[in-house]
């Protein structure tokens, strides 16, 4: 059995969790070999929805080596469902083994599909599949023509901003993070990954009995608990240590040299009555 089986396999349930019924097991032994059907628009479940605004679909096929994805990449090959020529294939396929070189050492499928999905959505048009000479002459003039389009209105857009205020440019950056969402970087990715890694760690845990779901939770609560250190910082807004000593040192520094000298002589001390209030007393 493979070194890497456990964390393939945690792979293959992130990738079935993200696409559904679109994440396809073709061989469930290894090598494992998945499929995932890839698409400009996600419509869900409509298939007459999904058919008619998508021009162009692929499956894109991962044969998973041994010891992916620490040593080996991913074996990936791309089957057109629609609309796209062998040429457009082969650029499909070049840009997944550059995806997934790029995610060397990491579960990279996900990211490969992301950039095969974009390429897609790019060139969701009718009759990429027709190798004509004609039909290549007209994608090519569309293609020029949206590429002018687009850097005129990015020229518009920018020209727009420019002439904003401070408050509507960051109302307007407010307004387009709410409708991008988050997106889906290595960085999201990774830490996406590790939240899964570890949900699918403490299920497997619970199933087995090892831990608890009051255990869990009694976890959770020690975790979002701050350290010593932190309660003791400007992170809880008490206070500092480092700057109590630098203050500390601060006002050493501006008293200055203290003459010792002058509390040398004890015989000043000597000729203090410090029973004067006493004997007053007795008098009385």
């Amino acid at each position: 059995m493979s070194d890497h089986i456990e964390e393939q396999e945690m792979e293959a349930e992130a990738l079935s969790a993200i696409f559904d019924t679109a994440f396809t097991i073709r061989s469930s032994t290894q090598p494992f070999q998945w499929s995932i059907k890839l698409v400009p628009i996600d419509c869900g479940d409509d298939l007459e929805e999904e058919e008619s605004s998508n021009h162009v679909m692929v499956n894109l096929v991962a044969t998973i080596p041994l010891d992916y994805p620490e040593v080996s990449l991913p074996e990936l090959d791309v089957e057109i469902l629609k609309g796209l020529s062998p040429d457009n294939r082969k650029e499909l396929v070049t840009l997944a083994q550059e995806e997934a070189a790029a995610n060397e050492g990491m579960p990279a499928l996900f990211a490969v599909c992301e950039a095969v999905r974009e390429w897609l959505a790019d060139n969701n048009v009718k009759g990429l599949d027709d190798a004509s000479m004609h039909a290549q002459m007209m994608r090519k003039a569309k293609e020029v023509e949206r590429k002018e389009a687009q850097a005129a209105q990015q020229f518009e857009a920018q020209k727009t901003i420019d002439e904003m205020t401070e408050a509507e440019k960051e109302e307007l950056a407010v307004r387009k993070r709410r409708e991008e969402g988050t997106p889906v970087t290595q960085e999201t990715f990774t830490i996406w990954w590790d939240n899964f890694c570890t949900e699918m760690e403490e299920k497997k845990d619970e199933e087995t009995g090892e831990i608890t779901s009051e255990e869990k939770e009694k976890k959770r609560v020690m975790a979002d608990r701050n350290t010593g250190f932190e309660i003791f910082s400007e992170k809880s807004g008490v206070f500092n240590l480092e700057k109590l000593e630098a203050a500390a040192e601060e006002i050493e520094n501006d008293v200055g040299d203290v003459d010792e000298d002058l509390f040398d002589d004890d015989e000043d001390l000597d000729d203090l009555d410090f029973d004067s209030d006493d004997d007053d007393d007795d008098d009385d």
